[in-house]
């Protein structure tokens, strides 16, 4: 898989994997979590990425989903939680890990049996998608590994960088339906580090729906379908594989964009940038 962060976790040679736990102060050690639970796809990756296997005890749904999940394999081998606070609250975890939107109510309920809540933010930049896998590794008890992972981030980016053309192009990333990406998104950092623009008139913010001739006039070099539909099945696939749409965005200017590299940072976000920098080879060899 594009972005395989497996290599953050190489065995390393003995002296070197005692230097660094000598390294770490005996307090921080003491205090890192030995049963971690997460409630959010973007933690999943994260707690997988980072955490020694026996530290986690379960993870959500999402997280063996290949659509949604760039660890959905790795995840396979842990519990799965479902939805209620109930589940979690037998595992006794001493960390759990939500996100921003969470059922306020499963919130409220961990918290109140004593167990200690960590919400994990959205990231839409390089610098809070930094930041919070430091943060996350720090709290696992593996800041090391969160400097690897930071370190693999920056080595994706700038082979993504590597590839930009030297024309400058603008580019638009479409959701079914014509929802499309804003300038404040995770997916237009993305195409910004690549060196792809959004087209004038293009949605501002987080991005908003456009109707598709709108879409057809501002003509953007290049069109990203985030999971394009196999056949017109209903009216959200239909906007995406009317003919208008299929005539002016050929396959060479019309790249397929999965959602799994779209909506949080970390293992993601490195995933993302590797398959960017595929696509924009083979778009200019």
């Amino acid at each position: 898989m594009a972005g395989d962060y497996a290599r953050m976790k190489t065995i390393m040679p003995l002296p070197l994997c005692l230097a660094l736990a000598l390294a770490i102060p005996p307090a921080a050690r003491a205090d890192a979590p030995r049963r971690v639970a997460s409630f959010n796809l973007c933690a999943d990756q994260l707690v997988v990425a980072l955490a020694d296997p026996e530290q986690i005890a379960g993870l959500s749904p999402y997280a063996t989903q290949p659509g949604l999940s760039v660890v959905a394999n790795e995840a396979k081998r842990f519990r799965k939680l479902d939805w209620q606070a109930e589940s979690t609250i037998v595992l006794q975890p001493d960390l759990v890990f939500v996100g921003p939107n969470d059922r306020s109510v499963t919130r409220r309920m961990l918290a109140s049996q004593g167990l200690r809540v960590v919400a994990v933010e959205f990231v839409t930049d390089l610098d809070s998608a930094r930041t919070q896998i430091r943060d996350v590794a720090k709290l696992l008890g593996h800041a090391d590994r969160g400097e690897k992972l930071v370190a693999a981030l920056d080595a994706a980016r700038a082979r993504l960088v590597a590839r930009r053309s030297a024309a400058p192009r603008t580019a638009i990333v479409v959701e079914r339906g014509g929802y499309a990406q804003g300038p404040s998104s995770l997916a237009a950092t993305l195409l910004d580090e690549a060196g792809l623009k959004s087209p004038p008139g293009a949605p501002k913010g987080y991005g908003g729906f456009i109707p598709l001739e709108k879409l057809l006039m501002l003509k953007s070099d290049l069109v990203f379908v985030k999971d394009p539909p196999s056949a017109p099945g209903d009216q959200g696939a239909l906007y995406l594989m009317h003919p208008a749409m299929q005539a002016l965005y050929p396959p060479e200017r019309r790249i397929a964009l999965p959602t799994r590299f779209t909506m949080c940072g970390g293992p993601a976000l490195v995933a993302a940038f590797e398959y960017l920098a595929d696509v924009l080879a083979k778009a200019n060899p």
